[in-house]
């Protein structure tokens, strides 16, 4: 009898502890071992859940993957660790798994599994309305929290780099100094040095190498 062989996808945030995404990846391994399932790929995205297959790596390549018959089942941590952009999104993602031949299932909710397609298509309807409107919630606790900085005057955004190194820059290229010559004294990438020196609009002079 041939070996069930299987694919793992995990989607962890940037915030996300290393820790917790070695217990989860393990918590995975040991599930399929105790299934007799031979895990073959891995795939892991540090990405929104919100963002689509494009913007996800992994997400895309274990798609083409499956395409390719490498694997039988997908197993993943969570129905909103595979996807939160929605109903009809997740549900195609789910059905064209399906129609690759690849079997799915989440390890967190037993229910989600193509083995009960019945049952399966009524968990996924509603967990991801559930993880819809968390990613809601999560947006308008962000929007509320800018706004409340607004209201209290401070700026927000990333410090201008421009600003910090500008007089610098102006003086380097005043010695005479290369654009290389600039990069390696101030340790900003070359790239970052010629557009701060063309936003600031300097003249060009005879270079100091």
């Amino acid at each position: 009898m041939k070996k069930t062989v299987c694919a793992l996808y995990l989607r962890v945030s940037t915030t996300d502890k290393g820790q917790e995404t070695n217990n989860q990846l393990l918590q995975l391994q040991q599930f399929c071992d105790r299934q007799g399932w031979q895990v073959v790929a891995t795939y892991i995205d540090r990405e929104s859940g919100r963002k689509g297959k494009r913007e996800r790596g992994d997400f895309s390549r274990m798609f083409e993957d499956a395409a390719k018959q490498k694997f039988d089942v997908l197993v993943f941590w969570s129905l909103d660790r595979f996807s939160r952009e929605g109903i009809r999104k997740t549900i195609a993602y789910l059905q064209q798994l399906s129609n690759l031949g690849c079997r799915f299932k989440s390890y967190t909710e037993p229910l989600l599994d193509t083995e009960n397609e019945l049952v399966a298509h009524i968990v996924v309807g509603v967990l991801v309305y559930l993880a819809q409107q968390e990613a809601v919630r999560i947006s308008e606790r962000t929007k509320a929290g800018l706004q409340r900085v607004r209201s209290q005057g401070k700026i927000l955004g990333r410090p201008n780099g421009l600003e910090q190194w500008k007089n610098q820059l102006a003086e380097l290229q005043a010695a005479g100094y290369s654009q290389g010559k600039i990069a390696r004294e101030t340790s900003l990438s070359y790239s970052t040095v010629k557009r701060y020196l063309a936003r600031l609009e300097i003249p060009h002079h005879s270079v100091r190498s």
